[in-house]
């Protein structure tokens, strides 16, 4: 018999599409175009100061690609298996649990795997400046990769426990969560309210941002048994969870589980998630009257606490890193930095809500039976915005006064350049709302035309978030390299912040009107397109 059989198959099929080819030479383009940024930012500076920081920023650019591979490719693709009943066939043969799970990992992350070596090249550029050296290479390569295989059995293993709706994702952001940020947490409240120890490090372990910070020479000459220690935690957190994944697979399946016990687990996880019979009729009472897709949206109870565990883990990070460091609590550098990660945090996460709700429901069919009955499209948008305030509006709201209140404290206590941070503090809530305002348009609009709920959540965060992001730094290295060239001064701190803040209004205005129009005039003809397309090809 065939070894991995699956496995072999997928592969087989996988190197005869045309997206493996392509996505190694965009993910090579797109590294080329990140280092040649860098390059132009710094051309001025000493050749092995470029090279470091060419080196930094592909391999940050990579790390982020490595932590999110998990929820692109594998946190939905045996839970899909299981909502179309299709998985069930496959142990009508002999396969076994880690036959399948295998060869699902082989086949959705072959494309992945092949835009990941494909940086590894322009990552190798660096050496030959003088930046790095060989080891701090190959030790970043190999946490690179180690991360790639963790983030995707964290997926395939959220994806084998639950397969109803977006519970894959959610569950995969949860695993991950408590896998990468529970140690360092708990880690970081033990210096700050207790007394430091010398163990309390190997709670960092099964965080790879701790190998990646260990795997450059200055830190790892000191701690070179960490940085192994950590990379082998990692790794075989990802074989345990695969090993996992493969014991369940072959009993969850089925429909209605067979065992009183399974049943048991099941109710309670569904207790946990949407309450009890009285709390549900409760909230249904309650939303139900207000708007019917208000309630449909807003069933799940753990993501209003999770969008307040993740301010709690923000806040956690600022009281650790001002402990750490011994920096004031109005550090200007630790309040910027604080900032720029709530932002990013809860636009991504909002980006995320916004666009795959409805994109899960065209994909199950569950809008066209909306759009049957006496609710409109005015009700179905109205529903969907009182969803995400109910979601987010407490969360934001904390964050933005506690945004505004460090950032005055910062600008009380600086000598010089007070004025330019407060007028920062009140640009950066600005464009916060009117982030979130195009967010929401266009996400609901690339949540009724995008092939899944995936593309849909990426196509809103290219579009309102990384698009002006780009255009900002472009934009800044050559007006920086042009300014070098005809000597100083350049433009001031008023020019940079005005256009990173005209920029984003812009796109805002641009994406957000267009899918404002299109929800206005044709939602509904939007919605049932994909339908309609199928049905026509049947």
């Amino acid at each position: 018999m065939t070894f991995l059989p699956i496995v072999g198959r997928e592969l087989r099929v996988a190197a005869r599409r045309r997206a493996t080819y392509w996505l190694r030479l965009l993910v090579a383009l797109l590294a080329i175009v990140v280092g040649g940024f860098v390059y132009v930012a710094h051309a001025m500076g000493p050749t092995d100061v470029l090279g470091a920081r060419i080196f930094i920023g592909l391999a940050g650019v990579a790390f982020i690609y490595c932590i999110a591979a998990g929820r692109a490719y594998t946190a939905d693709c045996l839970s899909e298996e299981k909502r179309e009943g299709t998985l069930g066939l496959l142990f009508l043969t002999s396969l076994r649990g880690y036959d399948v799970v295998l060869g699902k990992l082989a086949a959705t992350s072959l494309n992945g795997f092949y835009g990941l070596v494909a940086i590894v090249p322009i990552l190798a550029v660096p050496l030959l400046m003088g930046g790095i050296s060989n080891g701090e290479f190959w030790r970043m390569v190999l946490v690179l990769l180690n991360t790639f295989f963790f983030s995707l059995a964290t997926g395939i293993l959220s994806s084998t426990m639950s397969s109803k709706g977006r519970g894959p994702m959610g569950l995969n952001f949860a695993l991950l969560l408590l896998l990468i940020g529970a140690g360092p947490l708990i880690a970081g409240a033990t210096l700050y309210f207790g007394s430091p120890r010398t163990a309390e490090h190997r709670l960092l372990y099964p965080c790879p941002v701790y190998a990646a910070v260990l795997s450059f020479d200055f830190f790892y000459k000191g701690r070179a048994d960490d940085f192994w220690c950590s990379v082998a935690v990692t790794h075989v957190l990802a074989w345990l969870q695969v090993g996992l994944a493969s014991l369940l697979v072959p009993h969850v399946w089925q429909d209605t589980p067979s065992r009183s016990k399974k049943r048991t687990w099941a109710e309670r996880w569904e207790a946990w998630n949407y309450g009890t019979g009285e709390t549900r009729r409760a909230l249904r009472k309650r939303l139900l009257n207000v708007n019917p897709f208000f309630w449909l949206a807003s069933r799940s109870r753990h993501k209003r606490a999770g969008a307040w565990v993740a301010l709690v883990l923000v806040i956690g990070w600022w009281i650790v890193c001002s402990a750490q460091m011994r920096f004031r609590w109005a550090e200007e550098s630790l309040v910027v930095t604080t900032a720029i990660l709530v932002n990013i945090l809860f636009k991504t996460w909002f980006a995320i809500e916004a666009s795959q709700r409805l994109a899960e429901d065209q994909r199950l069919g569950a809008l066209e039976l909306l759009l049957s009955t006496p609710l409109n499209a005015g009700t179905i948008l109205r529903g969907q915005a009182l969803a995400l305030r109910r979601l987010f509006l407490g969360p934001l709201v904390v964050a933005l006064l506690l945004e505004l209140i460090l950032a005055y404290a910062a600008a009380a206590t600086m000598r010089q350049d007070g004025e330019r941070f407060q007028v920062f503090a009140i640009k950066t809530a600005l464009m916060f709302a009117a982030d979130l305002l195009a967010l929401f348009w266009v996400g609901i609009w690339c949540g009724l035309t995008a092939k899944s709920p995936n593309h849909a959540a990426f196509a809103t965060i290219l579009r309102i978030l990384l698009l002006p992001a780009v255009a900002f730094a472009a934009f800044s290295i050559l007006i920086t390299f042009w300014a070098s060239l005809n000597g100083p001064p350049g433009p001031d701190w008023r020019f940079y912040l005005g256009l990173w803040f005209w920029l984003g209004l812009l796109t805002d205005l641009a994406f957000g009107l267009r899918a404002w129009s299109g929800l206005r005039a044709g939602f509904r003809e939007v919605a049932l397109r994909r339908t309609m397309v199928v049905k026509a090809s049947q």
